[in-house]
C-alpha cells in the first residue's frame, strides 16, 4: 500500500526549518547536509562542523522516520511527488508507478503539492530525510537547482525541470497538438479555437504543435481564437466557449488542450445548441459514450508512470549509469465523431 504523506502546505509546516534551509545557511549542497544528518561518510570535518552549526542556529530536527533506518541499510522506498490526486491524470501515474515498484519489492511514498514551488521543496526535503532510494517528480515551474547533489537519483515525469540535468519521461505534447490541428484542418476547418490552461510546459508545447500544423497548411491563425484561460478548469472553459461561440464570426472547431477543458466546452455547447467540431487532449471518462462521442488526442498515461518507475529503479540499483535520458512517449488521435463534423455543422442547433 502507498504511504500517504502529510500536506506540506499546512501552516504548521511552513516555519519548520528544512535541510534546504540548512544547506543554504551552511553554503553546501542538499546531499552534504543529508550525509551529515544521517551519519554518512565522505564529508570533510570542516564542512561537517559548518553544517552542524547551521543546524543548531536554525533549530533543525531530523525526520524521525530516518532515525529508524540502521546505518548501511538500503532503502526499499521510492518517492513520488505530483499534483492533485483527484486528477485522473496524476492518479493513473501514481497507480502505475506503484505497481512497477511493488513488483521489485519497493514501496512508494506519495507527496501531493499541487503546483506549489515552496511546498514542493519542503516535501522533497522531507522525502530525502527519509532516505528514499530515488525520487519521481512531476515538477512545478520553479527552479530545481536545489536538487543538485541530493544524493539520490531523480526522474522527472511529464515536464522537464529547470536548474538540473536529470532523467525525464514525458509524452509528445507538441506532436499531439499538431495531430489535433491537422485533423481539424483536414475536415475543412479554417477557424479553429484553442483553449489553453495556464501555460505550464505541456500546454505551451501543445500550442506550438497547433501553430506548426497551421503553418504547414498555409492557413493563418486568428489570434483572437487562441484563448488563454485564467484557470485550467471546466468552469473557465465553459465561460470561454460561450464567449467565442456567441461572436459574430464564431469558430467552426474547438481544440481543448486538457480533458478538464473539454468537459467545460461540451457543457457550454450543449447549452448553446451549437455543434462545432471538438477535439480534446487526453481521454476522459464517458467520452466515448456521449451522444456524439468525443475525438481525443490520447497517450498512454499509465506507461508514463511505469517508464518513470522502471528508469528510477534501474538508476537506484546502479543497473543504468548512462547520462540523463529523455524518454518521449507518442500520442495518437482517436476518432469518435465530434472531431469529424464538417464546418457547416458549427451553427446548427440540436432538435429538442
Amino acid at each position: 500500500m502507498p504511504e500517504t504523506f502529510p500536506n506540506p502546505q499546512a501552516p504548521a509546516e511552513v516555519a519548520r526549518p528544512t535541510m534546504i534551509d540548512v544547506a543554504r545557511r551552511a553554503g553546501v549542497g542538499l546531499g552534504t547536509v543529508s550525509r551529515v544528518v544521517n551519519g554518512g561518510h565522505g564529508v570533510r570535518e570542516e564542512t561537517a562542523q559548518r553544517v552542524r552549526a547551521a543546524i543548531d542556529e536554525l533549530g533543525f530536527q531530523r525526520n524521525e522516520v530516518a532515525r529508524a533506518l540502521r546505518p548501511g541499510k538500503k532503502s526499499t522506498s521510492l518517492a513520488l511527488v505530483l499534483g492533485d490526486l483527484t486528477n485522473p491524470f496524476y492518479a493513473t501515474i501514481a497507480k502505475a508507478s506503484l505497481e512497477v515498484a511493488g513488483q521489485s519489492g519497493f514501496a512508494v511514498v506519495l507527496g501531493s503539492v499541487d503546483e506549489d514551488p515552496e511546498g514542493e521543496k519542503r516535501a522533497i526535503q522531507e522525502l530525502v530525510s527519509r532516505q528514499v532510494a530515488g525520487l519521481m517528480i512531476v515538477p512545478d515551474q520553479g527552479d530545481h537547482a536545489f536538487l543538485q547533489g541530493a544524493g539520490v537519483p531523480v526522474v522527472f515525469v511529464d515536464r522537464p525541470a529547470t536548474g538540473i540535468d536529470a532523467d525525464i519521461v514525458m509524452v509528445d505534447n507538441e506532436g499531439g497538438g499538431r495531430l489535433a490541428a491537422e485533423h481539424l484542418l483536414q475536415q475543412g476547418h479554417e477557424r479553429i479555437a484553442i483553449l489553453l490552461a495556464p501555460s505550464y510546459y505541456t500546454i505551451g508545447r501543445r500550442l506550438r504543435g497547433f501553430r506548426r500544423a497551421h503553418r504547414s497548411a498555409g492557413i493563418e491563425i486568428d489570434e483572437s481564437l487562441v484563448v488563454q484561460l485564467p484557470e485550467g478548469n471546466a468552469e473557465a472553459a465553459e465561460k470561454a466557449t460561450r464567449e467565442v461561440m456567441l461572436r459574430p464570426d464564431p469558430p467552426t472547431a474547438i481544440f481543448a488542450s486538457t480533458n478538464f477543458l473539454a468537459e467545460g466546452v461540451l457543457r457550454a455547447l450543449g447549452e448553446l445548441g451549437r455543434e462545432p467540431a471538438v477535439v480534446g487532449f487526453d481521454d476522459f471518462r464517458l467520452a466515448d459514450m456521449l451522444p456524439t462521442p468525443v475525438t481525443v488526442v490520447a497517450s498512454d498515461i499509465a506507461e508514463l508512470g511505469r517508464s518513470a518507475a522502471r528508469l528510477l529503479l534501474d538508476r537506484a540499483s546502479g543497473a543504468d549509469t548512462r547520462p540523463p535520458q529523455r524518454i518521449v512517449l507518442p500520442c495518437a488521435l482517436i476518432e469518435r465523431g465530434s472531431g469529424e463534423r464538417p464546418p457547416d455543422s458549427a451553427a446548427k442547433r440540436k432538435t429538442r
